[in-house]
């Protein structure tokens, strides 16, 4: 399987899409496709749907339907290609922001450090940035920031300052390197908690994936419809935030009404049957007239 969608069913009827069978709809994330799926099997056969993935494996999974129109690019740039396209307003968004595990179980696209592979981490495979040179050419304090701020990683600062030791005697550009590197910090009950963290701020840099969150919701904002709506399933404590204070702030100028006063979180069910749903979080939000 390419990948297990998240809280499946809890984003989709999050569209309202019963009442809107010919609307516009857009998946932001397509990822492996399963709520693309089941938002195609809701829509009727004058509905559209938009999907975006900047990782042209995903795409490759994208049915054939003649609703269907794909765009391989970041969701940042949604705005952009809903007025490209004409479409005008749009009827909702849903937004998975997980990495897919076609992506984790893939070693050579360089996103675990479950295997010796390649320091890569990029979601495009034609962006520019990868994480062997950030882990190769970032300052001290701006390793030590993103460890923070993305990865939550206790001693940040030690941990940047063993990465700019290492590189000056060997280059790291593999994810063993990596480990090597960085050995002294962790042991085999530390290992999964520790560098998980660590992988995950290298990943949020390389793909800018909050700046990337914030220009997808400004986009939201000017492209869903009245009554159009937001349906965001987070991972990460500083996303979740994000999307938090966007609603809220949307709610105070009017613009939004929040639908999901607390997250939605996966069953019990649901976390036994896919582990890596276990920090999901789901806000749901609708677009109000100006």
């Amino acid at each position: 399987m390419y990948h297990k969608s998240v809280l499946l069913g809890e984003s989709v009827d999050a569209l309202g899409i019963e009442g809107k069978r010919d609307g516009v709809f857009v998946d932001a994330t397509f990822g492996g496709g399963g709520h693309s799926r089941e938002i195609l099997a809701r829509l009727g056969q004058k509905g559209r749907l938009i999907v975006f993935d900047q990782d042209e494996d995903a795409l490759a999974n994208v049915p054939e339907d003649k609703r269907i129109t794909k765009i391989r690019s970041n969701f940042r740039f949604l705005e952009n290609y809903i007025r490209y396209l004409g479409v005008g307003a749009v009827d909702g968004v849903i937004a998975d922001l997980g990495v897919s595990s076609h992506q984790f179980d893939t070693a050579e696209r360089g996103f675990s450090y479950r295997f010796d592979s390649p320091l890569d981490m990029r979601m495009n495979t034609l962006a520019d940035l990868d994480a062997s040179q950030v882990v190769g050419s970032y300052s001290l304090e701006a390793l030590t920031k993103i460890f923070r701020d993305y990865g939550e990683v206790e001693g940040a600062g030690k941990v940047a300052s063993a990465i700019v030791s290492a590189r000056g005697n060997k280059k790291i550009e593999t994810t063993g390197d990596l480990r090597d590197a960085l050995s002294r910090f962790f042991n085999a009950q530390s290992e999964r908690k520790f560098l998980g963290k660590v992988f995950q701020a290298l990943r949020i840099e390389v793909n800018r994936e909050m700046r990337a969150l914030e220009d997808l919701l400004e986009g939201c904002l000017n492209t869903l419809g009245e009554n159009g709506r937001l349906s965001v399933i987070t991972y990460h404590s500083l996303e979740d935030r994000i999307v938090k204070n966007f609603l809220r702030d949307r709610k105070a100028d009017g613009t939004f009404e929040i639908l999901s006063r607390k997250p939605i979180l996966p069953s019990e069910e649901e976390i036994e049957a896919n582990p890596r749903s276990r920090s999901a979080k789901l806000r749901i939000g609708e677009r109000k007239r100006d």
